[in-house]
């Protein structure tokens, strides 16, 4: 089958496609036929040989799709064959078929299309725990989310509008700045605007919820906003640019990434979480409990995933570079024929 194996890091160029034996399901394990496999920038930095969660290589990109079942191993429910799914997992997404344990192939949401359910698990899931699990949101908050036209950041507006919180987001130019606006922002600001800060707290004050995923400059001035009693969620660090053949990177990367001082939390009374889905996937039930709660929500107030554009599955190399222009919004995926 059709898979890209990655065995080496560099640029976009080394994701090739590859031709590889089909798997089979193992005991407990379900084989999903792929229609569409999500793109995120976990897997750019794994492609780069940069991400701590990345298994040894060769191995196939990808951490989640939607597709079929196909198969069921010993264990699993025959019924199953059959079904429609999302896939969330740590590897293995971006081929024509997957095997991986069977709670990991979610069903699917019946009025999402199969792009919807391709584009929802790991942007959802990571808005979803960021705000109502880690920062405990509440709809009276003043809520702030960076990087707010992505596909975490699209999910987390629109999460945090519905839930009834006054919403502001960040993003990089006035077509992003729309997008984030229409899906119920209260305000957005432009990033690269240096008086962003003062624009945004001139507009109504400091902040209760902020959903951090820039780093640098962005983190230390949405960190300054923080309200008395604020938490900020780190769910990302999209100006990590380290290079391992350019030392002059090392410094730079070290100088933009997020730091925190206790003593300084203490005198704000404010709070710096982060989380990894990942290292939560050997605990199924509380990713189980977690899922049908945001399934829940986003079904009561007919919420959906902003799908910014689809690649054919032999561009993921121009996929990859579309996302690293800073051009795309919303969820990137590939389409499987």
């Amino acid at each position: 089958m059709k898979a890209i194996l990655l065995d080496k890091s560099g640029t976009p160029d080394v994701l090739k496609i590859s031709d590889i034996p089909e798997p089979a399901p193992a005991a407990g394990e379900v084989l999903v036929k792929l229609h569409y496999s999500g793109i995120n920038y976990a897997e750019i930095l794994s492609r780069k040989g940069l991400y701590g969660w990345a298994v040894e290589r060769p191995y196939v990109l990808g951490m989640e799709g939607a597709g079929i079942i196909e198969a069921a191993g010993e264990g699993v429910d025959a019924s199953r064959v059959g079904e429609t799914v999302m896939i969330g997992t740590q590897y293995g997404c971006y081929a024509e078929k997957i095997a991986l344990p069977e709670n990991r192939a979610i069903p699917a949401i019946s009025h999402y299309s199969m792009e919807e359910n391709a584009a929802f698990a790991v942007n959802f899931m990571t808005a979803w725990v960021s705000l109502f699990k880690m920062a405990k949101m509440q709809p009276e908050d003043r809520v702030l989310i960076t990087a707010a036209a992505g596909g975490v950041g699209t999910a987390a507006i629109q999460l945090a509008a519905k839930l009834g919180c006054e919403v502001y987001g960040m993003a990089g130019n006035p077509e992003k700045i729309d997008l984030v606006t229409s899906l119920g922002a209260a305000g957005a600001v432009n990033y690269r605007d240096e008086n962003w800060a003062e624009k945004i707290e001139s507009a109504g004050g400091g902040f209760d919820v902020v959903l951090e995923m820039v780093g640098g400059d962005i983190f230390k001035k949405s960190y300054d906003l923080l309200n008395p009693f604020g938490r900020m969620m780190i769910a990302g660090f999209a100006s990590f640019n380290l290079k391992k053949w350019n030392p002059f990177s090392w410094y730079k990367t070290w100088r933009d990434m997020p730091k925190f001082d206790i003593r300084s939390m203490a005198i704000k009374s404010v709070a710096v979480m982060g989380s990894h889905l990942g290292y939560l996937l050997d605990k199924p039930d509380v990713m189980q409990a977690m899922f049908d709660d945001l399934k829940a929500f986003v079904v009561q107030h007919d919420i959906k995933p902003v799908i910014g554009k689809v690649f054919p599955f032999e561009a993921a190399a121009e996929a990859h570079q579309f996302i690293e222009s800073r051009k795309s919004v919303g969820k990137i995926l590939l389409k499987h024929e």
